[in-house]
């Protein structure tokens, strides 16, 4: 009786054996809460007042969301932000496959040196990137605009025209992002076997074909996590504009980012409790996107 009684209290109990799991993964969300969880509860209360940092907060209730949207360079931040994470998506991540898929080719020489080199840029400081790309836009002496200089065209105003500075910024982010994924399809691609490819080529299925029937769809938890990743750093880009602008936000805030935002009222105006605001939106705005992605791609579809 007693052997069974401790079975009993063990089975449906709370004991010490079952406490172990969560004693190694601790320091995990101990981490998490301190860091994460605790910040953004801090920020979610904080965007409910007027702060300057130093003075007593004030409570203004949702007054900081209201100025913020009926802010005009909120609404410009972002039409910004959106074009990057679109260019991000559609032109990153297909460009990064492709280059994944001609990497993966067995007959493709030096395969190793050309990996090596896409991934260089992800290792590169972002600073030093960004001030090597402020010579290349340069209207005077830049070397994209000496092809049109020696041809006696006009030159672009790559950081002082609004519709070009947004494509400079477009431009060093595909530079900068493109090798890293590559990386993430080229490790999926090479887990794909070899056999579906062969039975689909006795099949008569073309190289188009196998790409679409079986490349995509095989690559399709990669192409989820890329495209999560991807958002999240589009919707949270500040380096490159704001060293690329030089903290101007561009001409006419053409490529002025919700971070940058968020850092000049933060920072620069010290209105906390507005930044507070702006960061509570876009940890919202992340949240929502990544799960109509992860619904989008039949995450939470139930296997039948």
């Amino acid at each position: 009786m007693a052997v069974a009684r401790v079975g009993r209290v063990e089975k449906g109990g709370f004991s010490a054996h079952k406490l172990t799991p969560y004693a190694f993964i601790s320091p995990f969300y101990i981490l998490f809460g301190i860091f994460f969880m605790a910040p953004s509860l801090i920020a979610l209360a904080l965007s409910l007042f007027r702060w300057d940092g130093i003075n007593e907060p004030r409570f203004a209730q949702t007054l900081n969301y209201a100025r913020m949207f009926n802010d005009k360079v909120f609404a410009a931040a972002v039409g910004n932000t959106a074009v990057y994470a679109l260019a991000s998506l559609f032109i990153v991540i297909p460009l990064a496959l492709v280059l994944a898929v001609l990497l993966n080719s067995k007959s493709l020489r030096f395969r190793n040196f050309w990996r090596a080199l896409y991934f260089t840029p992800v290792v590169t400081s972002t600073v030093a990137i960004t001030l090597v790309f402020q010579i290349l836009y340069n209207k005077d002496t830049g070397l994209f605009n000496a092809p049109l200089i020696f041809l006696g065209l006009e030159p672009i105003n790559w950081l002082g025209d609004r519709f070009w500075a947004k494509v400079a910024i477009i431009i060093l982010i595909t530079w900068r992002s493109t090798g890293l994924l590559t990386i993430y399809f080229l490790a999926g691609l090479q887990s794909i076997p070899e056999e579906l490819y062969e039975a689909a080529s006795i099949d008569g299925a073309s190289v188009v074909q196998r790409f679409f029937w079986i490349t995509v769809p095989m690559l399709r938890p990669i192409i989820l996590f890329v495209s999560i990743i991807v958002l999240l750093g589009a919707i949270q880009i500040f380096d490159e504009p704001q060293i690329l602008m030089r903290g101007s936000g561009g001409p006419g805030n053409s490529t002025l980012t919700l971070v940058q935002y968020l850092y000049q009222r933060g920072f620069t105006r010290l209105r906390l409790g507005f930044a507070s605001a702006v960061g509570t939106v876009i940890f919202a705005t992340v949240f929502v996107l990544s799960l109509l992605q992860l619904r989008w791609f039949g995450v939470f579809r139930e296997e039948s």
